[in-house]
């Protein structure tokens, strides 16, 4: 398939749908403009200057970008401190580092977002072998389910924190592959009294993925310890080619540094190799990059609702991450719709996605994503995992226009059925 073979019925059905969505492009755009307000504040208050652009090699000592970066990251999102670097090689890597910071062995953490997303399983020890694991290391885990809603279940929260022994509790703000709402920030916000109320001294950490600039402010504005998300995807702004940042409490980013590198050593070390100019004009770019992405998000909620396709969030909700579920209910139908979003992207069109066994996952994943950067969530992707009720899980687009363009191909390719 190619961008020239959009079907006559396809271009109609999206200037259907453009149409309806002025006023919800009106708000994104809004929540862009203070959101980019913000980063250009910390961007002068930090004063940035073309010296932070040069990167250094072997230990890193004295990096004037990788400092400003921290500094930068901390502003924005209202922290003590934060540590931004590419030797973290995903957001799992970040949220590891995290997790250990917030429990010594004999002490428990505890998700009260039901599981984690998949790849963070073995790093607590629910799956692989455990070796190195939260787990192997003494630390105790649990867990509290979503209620029937998908919603964090407040009374089940405060009973399982007011147990002996609870010194982290970790969110998850995005659905990751779950059927369920996003987090809004009220909703963090409200969990944080909750914990609060029965245990103040326990660590509170966001797992921030996709969330980023989606809102005018951020789960550590409302409570949160710490939080940690990747630079491929929101706040790398398209540009930032590896990476992964936690902020928070400056106790906690550093207990986290040291998990990164080696006690004694922290976040003292870590050549960045001319990546500054990239995490800095992507962070730069990334509230405006996120609202290309809402807007394409919201554009296929309302291509679904006019083909009849079950979707969510509705193009009428409010966002919390830039993730758009679509139920397709077969495994055909799934892999037509990410061959479509395939066929509209401008790396590696002409790639059928099949779907593997992806390392981190439990069931085989089908993943489309023809993107700058590999595996880059802010650019136009659509994945999911093959079980039933085989959800496309669809995210990013650089430009509004070209994950139009993306979601048009899809439709296209599952007209085809």
């Amino acid at each position: 398939m190619k961008i020239s073979e959009i079907k006559p019925e396809v271009y109609r059905l999206a200037a259907q749908a453009q149409a309806s969505l002025r006023g919800r492009f009106d708000e994104i755009d809004s929540v862009a403009e203070e959101n980019t307000r913000r980063v250009m504040q910390a961007f002068q208050d930090q004063r940035v200057s073309e010296a932070c652009f040069a990167g250094t090699t072997g230990y890193g000592y004295d990096d004037l970008g990788r400092e400003t970066i921290d500094r930068i990251y901390a502003q924005i999102f209202g922290t003590e401190a934060a540590l931004v670097r590419a030797q973290f090689v995903n957001g799992t890597h970040a949220l590891a580092a995290g997790l250990f910071s917030l429990a010594s062995p004999g002490e428990k953490i505890l998700a009260v977002t039901g599981t984690p997303y998949d790849t963070l399983r073995s790093a607590i020890g629910l799956t692989g072998d455990g070796f190195g694991s939260l787990r192997f290391y003494g630390i105790e885990y649990d867990e509290v389910s979503l209620n029937a809603e998908g919603r964090p279940d407040l009374s089940a929260i405060s009973a399982a924190c007011s147990e002996p022994g609870v010194k982290g509790v970790i969110l998850q703000r995005s659905r990751g592959y779950e059927d369920r709402p996003a987090l809004s920030i009220e909703t963090i916000a409200s969990v944080v009294h909750a914990v609060r109320q029965v245990n103040p001294g326990a660590y509170i950490m966001v797992d921030n993925c996709y969330g980023e600039f989606t809102d005018l402010r951020e789960p550590t504005h409302v409570g949160a310890d710490l939080i940690a998300g990747s630079l491929i995807k929101n706040p790398g702004g398209g540009l930032a080619p590896t990476g992964g940042y936690l902020a928070g409490k400056k106790e906690l980013v550093d207990r986290a540094a040291a998990r990164l590198t080696t006690p004694g050593i922290g976040g003292e070390c870590g050549a960045t190799l001319g990546v500054n100019r990239l995490f800095l004009q992507g962070l730069f770019l990334a509230p405006h990059t996120v609202a290309q992405a809402l807007k394409t998000a919201v554009f296929c909620a309302e291509m679904m609702r006019l083909l009849g396709i079950s979707s969510s969030p509705s193009a009428e909700e409010k966002r919390s991450d830039i993730i758009q579920t679509v139920r397709l209910g077969s495994p055909e139908r799934l892999k037509r719709f990410c061959l479509g979003i395939q066929a509209g992207a401008p790396v590696d069109s002409y790639v059928t996605p099949e779907p593997w066994a992806m390392p981190g996952y439990e069931d085989q994943v089908i993943m489309a994503a023809g993107a700058f950067n590999q595996g880059s969530s802010i650019e136009l992707s659509a994945d999911g995992p093959m079980r039933e009720p085989y959800i496309a899980y669809l995210q990013g687009g650089l430009t509004y226009e070209s994950g139009k363009l993306g979601v048009m191909m899809a439709v296209s390719a599952m007209l085809e059925d």
